[in-house]
């Protein structure tokens, strides 16, 4: 991101997030917290489908891997909040590498099947540890011990401001790791891997890279998750937990910065307004996405940027 226009919207966006806080009725800043974390994930799958152009269905494995990697931590072993979540980055990390080593043996829809296979093995494995876990009833993480240098993170203001700083860290981690070299190879290999490779580039080495770093984003935003929300539960670790950040990136734009938020908000707003008009929300849902699809292909973030904005990074 090498326009100086791309680094200020990013600052300008994070601006308006504090911003928020002060000025939005509680209901929406506490959807917004709720929002920020889930943007994260979002974030992190971006990095394999959309710069990279692998699609996966396993990403639930490393949410899920952060969610109990930080629950059970705290919960079992006694751990305090930062010593639990970096056991959350390193059991997410450590999956991540694993399930890319040998999903990367394969390629395009086999490679598809292959990480929701992954991820349904996690999603048993929760279900089978139900002693620790409590599968699908999942478990509260105490109140008391969701502290951190004093501060109660389960306090609506610290909570949000939590929220916002992860999605500030990875936001514009993320935007510098894209414009940076091996962002240009990411994208490099979306475009035509077999050029990549003919120009030198180590394709299979790049695209585990890609795994590791998005796995790891995603286990991030699980182990905040239950940080700052207190609960672990295996609907988390589901398929439904790989498909949604698929619609996220989607609706967002793939291969934008901005996308992910913008999908994510989107996506929970139109689930949130759709359920007050009718217990069939999910038709309204499913016709929004439809139409979505149909007329802005590229995503919101996508078509502003083919449209109007080229420098939109």
């Amino acid at each position: 991101m090498n326009d100086a226009r791309g680094w200020l919207l990013h600052l300008g966006l994070l601006a308006a997030l504090v911003l928020a806080w002060f000025v939005l009725p509680a209901y929406h800043t506490g959807n917004l917290a709720r929002i920020l974390v889930l943007a994260v994930y979002a974030a992190g799958f971006n990095v394999v489908f959309g710069y990279t152009g692998l699609l996966s269905l396993g990403h639930a494995l490393f949410f899920a891997a952060g969610l109990y990697g930080l629950g059970l931590s705290i919960q079992h072993v006694g751990l305090g909040v930062l010593p639990a979540f970096g056991v959350a980055l390193g059991v997410s990390a450590l999956i991540a590498a694993m399930t890319g080593y040998l999903a990367l043996r394969t390629r395009g829809v086999a490679f598809m099947i292959v990480t929701l296979m992954f991820a349904q093995t996690g999603y048993l494995t929760v279900l089978y540890a139900g002693r620790w876990t409590r599968g699908d009833e999942g478990f509260v993480i105490a109140r008391s011990a969701r502290t951190l240098f004093g501060l109660d993170l389960a306090d609506e203001r610290i909570r949000y401001f939590a929220a916002l700083v992860l999605f500030a860290i990875v936001f514009l981690s993320l935007a510098a790791i894209v414009s940076s070299g091996f962002g240009r190879a990411l994208v490099a290999i979306r475009e035509n891997e077999e050029r990549a490779r003919l120009l030198g580039y180590d394709v299979q080495r790049i695209k585990w890279l890609a795994v590791i770093l998005s796995g790891t984003v995603s286990g991030a935003a699980g182990a905040a998750y239950a940080l700052l929300f207190g609960y672990a539960g295996a609907t988390f670790a589901s398929v439904q937990y790989s498909i949604l950040p698929l619609l996220w990136v989607l609706l967002g734009g793939a291969g934008t910065t901005i996308g992910p938020l913008i999908g994510t908000v989107f996506m929970f707003y139109l689930v949130d307004f759709a359920s007050e008009i009718t217990d069939a929300y999910l038709l309204l849902v499913g016709l929004a996405l439809i139409c979505l699809t149909l007329f802005l292909p590229r995503g919101i973030a996508g078509e502003l940027r083919r449209r109007a904005l080229p420098w939109l990074p």
